[in-house]
C-alpha cells in the first residue's frame, strides 16, 4: 500500500512541477521588459511595412497617370511633319543630297533668269528658251554639286556656330568661293555662247570686279543667316534661295554684250 502512494505522489509532483515551470515561462516572457520591446518593434516595423506598400500604391497610379497625360504619343497624334512636300525634301536631302540640291539650283536658276528676261530686260525679241536652259545646266551641273561640297567643307573647317567661326565662313565665302564661282560662271555662259578665249578674258576684265563689289553689298547679310542659324544639310537650299534675286542680276550681267577686242 506504501509503494503504491509513494507511485501517486510522485507522479503528482512531476505534473505540478511541469505545470509550474510551463506558467513560469509564460509570465518571464509577459513581464521581461526585452522580450516586450522586441515584440513592439516586430510589430511596429510590421505596420510599417504594410503602410508602406499601401502608400506606394496609389503613388504609383498617380505616376502613371501622369506620364500618360504627359506622353505626346498618347495626347498628339502623328506629326504632321512626316508628311507634306516639306518632309519628302528633307528625306531626299538625306537619301540624296546632291542629285536634290542640283536640281534646287537648277529650278532657281531657271526661276530667277525667267524673272530676269521678263521684268528686267523685256527684250523684244522675245524670250530666250536657250538661255534659260543654260542657267537650269549651270545650276545643276556646277552650282549644285559645289555648294555642297563647299558647305560640307566650311563646317568640317569650322564646326561650331558662335559669332567669330560665322565671320570666318563669311570671309571664307567672299574672298574663296564668291569669286571662283563668279569667274566660272561668267567664263561657262560666254562659252557657251561661242565666245573665244581672248573675249571671255575681255568679259572677265569688264564684269567681275563691279559683280564682286555688288556680292560684298548682298551676301554678308544672307551668309551670316545661314552659317549661323541653319543645320549644314539645309544650307545650300537656304543660300539658293538668297541667290533667287542674285542670279537674276547675276544673268542679266551675263547678257550683256561681249567686249570687243580689236
Amino acid at each position: 500500500m506504501s509503494a503504491a502512494i509513494k507511485d501517486s505522489l510522485k507522479i503528482y509532483n512531476l505534473r505540478h512541477s511541469s505545470i509550474r515551470n510551463l506558467w513560469t515561462s509564460r509570465w518571464n516572457s509577459i513581464t521581461d521588459p526585452i522580450a516586450i520591446s522586441n515584440g513592439f518593434a516586430n510589430q511596429l516595423a510590421h505596420q510599417l511595412r504594410q503602410s508602406k506598400s499601401c502608400s506606394r500604391f496609389p503613388q504609383s497610379i498617380f505616376q502613371r497617370t501622369k506620364e500618360v497625360e504627359i506622353s505626346p504619343t498618347s495626347v498628339m497624334p502623328s506629326s504632321p511633319s512626316k508628311f507634306g512636300p516639306v518632309s519628302w525634301y528633307l528625306s531626299m536631302i538625306k537619301s540624296r543630297p546632291i542629285v536634290t540640291k542640283s536640281i534646287t539650283s537648277a529650278l532657281i536658276y531657271s526661276a530667277a533668269d525667267f524673272s530676269s528676261q521678263s521684268i528686267v530686260e523685256k527684250s523684244t525679241e522675245g524670250y530666250d528658251f536657250v538661255r534659260t536652259l543654260r542657267m537650269a545646266g549651270y545650276g545643276m551641273l556646277i552650282l549644285g554639286p559645289s555648294l555642297h561640297y563647299w558647305f560640307n567643307f566650311v563646317s568640317r573647317v569650322f564646326p561650331k556656330r558662335d559669332i567669330m567661326s560665322t565671320f570666318k565662313k563669311m570671309a571664307l565665302g567672299q574672298t574663296v568661293y564668291g569669286p571662283t564661282m563668279t569667274a566660272i560662271f561668267f567664263s561657262v555662259n560666254a562659252a557657251l555662247q561661242g565666245e573665244s578665249g581672248s573675249e571671255i578674258v575681255a568679259r572677265l576684265k569688264r564684269d567681275l570686279v563691279r559683280t564682286m563689289i555688288s556680292g560684298i553689298m548682298y551676301w554678308p547679310a544672307c551668309d551670316f543667316v545661314t552659317f549661323k542659324f541653319i543645320p549644314v544639310s539645309l544650307q545650300p537650299l537656304v543660300s539658293n534661295s538668297f541667290s533667287y534675286l542674285w542670279t537674276v542680276y547675276m544673268t542679266y550681267m551675263a547678257s550683256l554684250e561681249k567686249v570687243s577686242t580689236a
